[in-house]
């Protein structure tokens, strides 16, 4: 009689033996529990933790940097506003003598009485004689009646 019709004597098995090489849940050991399970390597957590928190980082620095990019742009952003308020303040305090209209542009000085004046003359348009003391800006007059700085003099504004 060959091997295929030996029976096995279930009072030689020890079942106690056998308990200990089988688990109630295979999914959970982490080596394979047949012949044909997929071989499982035990990871180095260490290393893994390391790359993820590096890749963290990177990550968090590039959303930072961005951050950061926005906010110099809305301080910007502020500066101009700022800018414009300053100089409309100083346009609607200065001597005019003709009504500004919308979409044009227009010059402000400070005139050698400390007073500021509006003018249509650019400060490359008066020759020689400059009757002011110094060029404070370009201006446009835009629709909400707040001027839009085209050109700021040397120390102004």
């Amino acid at each position: 009689m060959g091997k295929a019709g030996k029976k096995v004597n279930l009072e030689e098995v020890d079942m106690e033996r056998m308990e200990d090489m089988t688990t109630p849940n295979p999914g959970t050991i982490a080596f394979p529990h047949t012949v044909g399970g997929a071989m499982i390597k035990p990871e180095d957590k260490g290393k893994i933790k390391g790359l993820a928190v590096s890749a963290m980082y990177e990550q968090t620095e590039m959303d930072m940097k961005q951050i950061y990019d926005q906010m110099q742009l809305l301080a910007q952003q502020a500066k101009t506003i700022q800018d414009r308020i300053d100089v409309s303040e100083r346009i609607y305090q200065a001597q005019m003598n003709f009504q500004p209209l919308i979409s044009k542009t227009y010059h402000l000085y400070e005139m050698e009485d400390g007073g500021d004046t509006l003018s249509m003359i650019g400060p490359k348009e008066w020759g020689r004689s400059k009757p002011f003391k110094r060029f404070i800006a370009t201006v446009k007059l835009l629709s909400d009646h707040t001027w839009d700085i085209l050109e700021k003099g040397d120390d102004t504004i």
